[in-house]
């Protein structure tokens, strides 16, 4: 099946939400078309033009958008003086539902990867009146567990790249049980230059050493604004929790995963994914009798993995059809 042919935007802006922020959006295919929304990951990696082409352009409305502090979106999380207090899961949702009522929207398929598949199901969760479907890959929940997995956790998988990933943190960090994206994160906010790059840098390199399936290389974390402005804001969400509220260590989206007893969505997984140590991907499947689960053999965390882009483009079309 594969992707759809690249097209280019047909409208894009800067829409002002508060707090000095200005989020870039663009829309895409047909403007009289099944409006969908695509949350990038991280979060902080900002859209990638390639996401237009999971969906048939004759068929849909595509919104494409930077959430706040990446991307095109203003100001960038790189810059020091960002004010990093409201980048948060709820200005996120907020913006969202800016965005959709300034393009005249009323409901939309929500697709979402990796980190985009957490704000996914939140913004479902809080505007289920919102929301037609859900794509959803790479998926996670955001969890206070994902979080320590993702790094103590696989510190027994790679305990080299691990032994590198902890030298850069002070002693009292390192012992015990504490949150290291917590650590990074007073790290990323040192009023020391070369401290922050030290620790972008030593962040990126662990996040390429745990991916779970080859190339393990991101091209996009040798430009220094964009691997500053990412290891900024990931840490900043995965040390608070994700913002999600009490309750996380048992799973907050697992927990209101009945909100969405009414939306249809699709879960596209690698069986690589490290994610699924957990059986988080299982879990919010079961707890959402609405969601059908397709697991791809041989992907990872990975929306572009041969088998997990059929999936993903053949659910936007069976949508596109009316089709749960």
């Amino acid at each position: 099946m594969g992707l759809y042919p690249e097209i280019e935007p047909y409208d894009a802006g800067k829409l002002d939400v508060g707090d000095g922020n200005r989020i870039h959006w663009e829309t895409c295919g047909n403007p009289r078309g099944r409006p969908a929304v695509v949350l990038h990951g991280g979060p902080g990696s900002g859209a990638s033009p390639a996401f237009r082409r999971y969906f048939d352009p004759a068929a849909y409305r595509i919104v494409l958008l930077d959430q706040r502090g990446c991307g095109r979106s203003t100001p960038h999380a790189s810059a020091y003086d960002t004010d990093m207090s409201v980048n948060t899961t709820a200005h996120l949702l907020a913006d969202l539902e800016l965005l959709r009522r300034h393009l005249g929207i009323d409901r939309w398929l929500v697709w979402g990867v990796s980190w985009g598949s957490v704000l996914g199901l939140r913004y479902a969760q809080t505007h289920p009146d919102a929301v037609t479907e859900l794509v959803l890959t790479a998926v996670a929940t955001g969890s206070n567990p994902e979080v320590t997995l993702m790094t103590r956790g696989l510190g027994r998988l790679f305990p080299a790249a691990f032994a590198r990933f902890l030298a850069e943190l002070p002693e009292d960090a390192r012992a015990g049980s504490g949150n290291l994206a917590a650590a990074y994160s007073r790290l990323l906010e040192s009023p020391d230059p070369a401290a922050r790059e030290r620790a972008a840098r030593a962040w990126t390199d662990w996040e390429t050493a745990v991916a779970s399936a080859p190339p393990r290389s991101v091209p996009r974390y040798e430009d220094p604004v964009f691997r500053m402005g990412f290891a900024r804001t990931v840490t900043h969400y995965w040390g608070h929790g994700h913002f999600l509220g009490e309750g996380n260590d048992e799973g907050v989206l697992l927990r209101d995963a009945h909100l969405l007893a009414d939306i249809p969505g699709t879960l596209v997984q690698g069986s690589l994914d490290p994610g699924n140590l957990l059986g988080t991907v299982w879990r919010l499947h079961h707890a959402w009798p609405a969601s059908e689960l397709r697991l791809v053999d041989d992907a990872g965390h990975d929306a572009a993995a041969p088998g997990v882009t059929d999936l993903l483009v053949a659910a936007t079309d069976r949508y596109a059809k009316g089709a749960a």
